[in-house]
Order: structure tokens, then C-alpha cells, then sequence
């Protein structure tokens, strides 16, 4: 496959996604004639961006997190204090809820990083239901089981983004480019080390890997886009509470980067749409009490017939290099050399 052919099949699925994500889905939420079905997107698109950021340093760099929810809940407060006590706006309160979520996973990495599986794994519970507790009795600060409500709405530029299809537009595309970077991030030579990381952490180290380092940065960056993502919940749905981020969320969380597939982006994405959407689309077949018991079938039929998730990272990785570029190709002098985007 020569360049020319890889720069077109990358063009025409990058469009294919614009298109998707900016001219069908809004198109089939206008037909529906309900706001409700515009925030079912927003959330099946916050999720999605929490699902991509548990994979960075789950599925990528294979550290077993079962508090990301606790990073999720701190930019949501985040974003909701600054709202309301310091009167900051929408496209401000965004990233630096974004940089509180982050400081918190690096301060809470600091001392967790030498832990290995199960044991990191619980250390980062035992966290994350230390941070829920607090927001559920910090009652001065978090209003504790009341919850915050937010009533400045989300401009941007002067511009009101509070109806329900600026907001879509407006989540789309803050969604989609934080998921480019952690797409950028997974598929380079910095996502390779984060594989072999997960791999063998040992072989990485002796190979000259600084592995404290990049569990670090995999932590912090994705303790980040978790921050975004509560930002983005804050000021969609206009109220925040310590349920919106309990352990449940975590393992929800975790259950979407397992149904798509460990280490698959397209997997994580796939995961978050199926386990927000599927039950709604239940909820609309009236499906009742048997809404939970159908999702457990197919979770775990899922796990019982596709142990790799959905979109496994094998299948991924073949087709975001054969499809977008990402791979090397031979030269006339029988090396490789790197071609595509990264």
C-alpha cells in the first residue's frame, strides 16, 4: 500500500466519523423531537471520553484502576465550584477541572506506583471510596447528598450552547478532540511503551523503560480527560451529587473497556455506547425489571464467547495501522521505515 493510498483510506474514515458523530446522529435526534434523546448522546458521549481515558492506563498500560470514578467526580465538583463560587465560566472551568482531577491522580500516584496488580488495584479503590466519602460529607464545601446546581449555563464566546443541539455540538466536539489525543498517545512509539510496560514491567526496565515515570504520566494524563469528562457532566446535566460518582460508576466504567476489548480505543468507545445506550433502547421496548437481567446475558455472553471484548486490540491495531497509516513498510534498500501519522 503506497502513501497516496494510505492518505485516502485515512481521509475518507476520518470523514466517516465527522459525518457520523456531526451530521447523522444530530439528524436522527432532530427526527426523534426529544431533549431527552439529546442527553442520553451527551452521556453516552461523556462515558465514551471516560472510557477512553480508563483505557489509556488500563487497557494500554495495564494498571487495574478501581477508582477512576473518584477523578470523574472531581471534575465534575471541580467544574461546579468554579461555576458557582468563583463565577468562572464554561470554557474556563473545563480545563482546570481537567488539571484538579489531574493534580489528584498524580499526589495519589506518587506513593501507589510501586504497587503491582491487585494490590495497586486496591489501593486505588480504597481511594476512591475515600474521595466519594468525603464529597458525600463535606457538606460546607459539596453540599454532601444535596448535591450542587448549576445556573450559568454553557457559553462559550458570548455564545449560549444551552439548548439541547448546541449542546451536543458543543460536547461533540470536545468529546471527540480529547479522544484524538489519547488516540494519538495509544498508537505511538509512547503507546508501545506503555504495552511493553503492561507486558513485562521487568523486561521494560531492564530494556531501559523508565516505568515508575510512565505509570505516572498514564495516571495523571488519564486522571485528566476523567476531569474533563465530569466537567462536561457538571454543566450538561446542571446538577452534580456524590451518586453520580460512586464505586458503581468505576466498575461501569471498567465493564465498558472490557465489553470492547483491553487496549482497543475503538473497543472502549463501542463499550460505553452499548452499556449507556442499550438501556435506554430497553427502557423504550418497556422492558421493565427485565432491562438489568438482559444486559447481564449480554455481558456475559460477551465474556463467555468474545474473551478478547468486542473489538479485541489485535483487530484494533490492525485496522487503525492499515486504515489510517499507522505502520512501516519496506524500503529499496530492505529497511523499514515509519509512514502515516505517528
Amino acid at each position: 500500500m503506497n502513501a497516496s493510498d494510505t492518505t485516502s483510506r485515512r481521509w475518507l474514515w476520518t470523514g466517516l466519523i465527522l459525518t457520523g458523530l456531526f451530521v447523522i446522529v444530530p439528524l436522527l435526534l432532530s427526527l426523534a423531537g426529544r431533549s431527552y434523546f439529546y442527553q442520553i448522546a451527551n452521556t453516552i458521549m461523556i462515558f465514551a471520553l471516560l472510557a477512553a481515558s480508563m483505557h489509556l492506563v488500563t487497557g494500554v498500560a495495564g494498571l487495574l484502576q478501581l477508582g477512576h470514578a473518584a477523578f470523574y467526580g472531581i471534575g465534575g465538583y471541580g467544574a461546579a465550584l468554579l461555576a458557582t463560587h468563583f463565577k468562572l465560566s464554561f470554557a474556563a472551568t473545563i480545563p482546570l477541572a481537567g488539571l484538579m482531577a489531574a493534580l489528584i491522580a498524580f499526589l495519589v500516584a506518587v506513593p501507589t506506583m510501586r504497587l503491582v496488580s491487585i494490590y495497586f488495584a486496591v489501593a486505588t479503590l480504597g481511594i476512591g471510596q475515600m474521595l466519594h466519602v468525603i464529597t458525600l460529607n463535606w457538606v460546607a464545601v459539596t453540599k454532601g447528598p444535596n448535591g450542587i446546581l448549576l445556573f450559568g449555563g454553557m457559553k462559550l464566546f458570548d455564545i449560549d450552547f444551552s439548548k439541547p443541539v448546541p449542546a451536543y455540538y458543543l460536547v461533540a466536539v470536545i468529546v471527540a478532540a480529547c479522544v484524538y489525543v489519547i488516540h494519538r498517545l495509544s498508537h505511538s512509539y509512547y503507546g508501545n511503551a506503555l504495552r511493553a510496560l503492561r507486558e513485562d514491567d521487568q523486561c521494560a526496565d531492564a530494556m531501559g523503560i523508565n516505568t515508575p515515570r510512565l505509570k505516572l504520566e498514564s495516571f495523571t494524563v488519564s486522571g485528566f480527560f476523567a476531569g474533563v469528562a465530569g466537567a462536561l457532566w457538571a454543566h450538561t446535566a446542571g446538577y452534580i451529587s456524590p451518586a453520580d460518582f460512586n464505586f458503581n460508576v468505576s466498575i461501569l466504567i471498567l465493564s465498558m473497556v472490557v465489553l470492547g476489548g483491553l487496549g482497543s480505543l475503538p473497543g472502549s468507545i463501542l463499550g460505553a455506547i452499548i452499556l449507556i445506550g442499550l438501556p435506554e433502547v430497553l427502557r423504550e421496548f418497556k422492558a421493565g425489571d427485565f432491562r438489568n437481567i438482559i444486559i447481564g446475558v449480554v455481558l456475559f455472553g460477551v465474556i463467555l464467547f468474545q474473551p478478547r471484548g468486542l473489538i479485541g486490540e489485535v483487530s484494533a491495531l490492525d485496522f487503525i495501522r492499515n486504515q489510517f497509516g499507522l505502520g512501516r513498510k519496506a524500503r529499496s534498500d530492505g529497511k523499514q521505515m515509519r509512514v502515516g501519522w505517528l
